[in-house]
């Protein structure tokens, strides 16, 4: 059996999951929590069940394709069970002189060294809030949404590599070359 596919998702207390649907069309799990609710159709043969507080997932055969999907979808449900129960964060930071980061509505907006501001559409479903103006976090029940998101937003203004100055994660690590004064060294 698949390492990760055959241990059981353990349902916490305040969430509830169901499982419609039959394994040749595609069965549907629901996911309901206190942070949200999220589905997700599984193909592929990949039966599911609830049992005892603890959500099983079955593969039909030992192939390979199967193996897989099997571990990947225990993995998704560890994810949106996780999700609904505590809900997901990621924190970005803006880096520079005059950077800044505010929620306008719906959008977030970035004034990052450009001309104009850059407004970045926040899907439904996440959290977006500026506590300070250098700092960015996302919340959200969807791990991939809020991972996504990040991403999007990091993407506007990436860190580059000579100051640093940019979009980047809280703790990410970047590695700042050495400007031209050095490139012949020290006389």
């Amino acid at each position: 059996m698949s390492r990760i596919g055959k241990i059981p998702v353990a349902i916490p207390g305040g969430v509830t999951v169901t499982v419609d649907g039959n394994a040749a069309a595609g069965q549907i799990v629901n996911v309901k929590g206190p942070k949200g609710e999220l589905s997700r159709t599984f193909t592929g043969g990949i039966t599911a069940a609830v049992d005892d507080g603890k959500l099983i997932l079955e593969r039909p055969d030992d192939e390979s394709r199967s193996k897989s999907l099997h571990g990947l979808y225990r993995s998704l449900c560890n994810g949106m069970v996780e999700g609904v129960a505590n809900g997901y964060e990621k924190r970005l930071e803006v880096v520079g002189v005059s950077y800044q980061a505010s929620v306008e509505g719906n959008r977030l907006r970035l004034q990052v060294g450009f001309s104009h501001p850059v407004f970045v559409d926040i899907p439904k479903g996440l959290s977006v809030e500026c506590p300070s103006l250098t700092m960015i976090v996302i919340k959200g029940c969807d791990k991939q949404m809020v991972g996504e998101f990040a991403a999007r937003s990091r993407k506007v203004r990436p860190p580059e590599p000579y100051k640093g100055k940019g979009v980047r994660y809280v703790g990410e690590q970047i590695v700042l070359k050495a400007g031209k004064s050095f490139v012949g060294g020290e006389k």
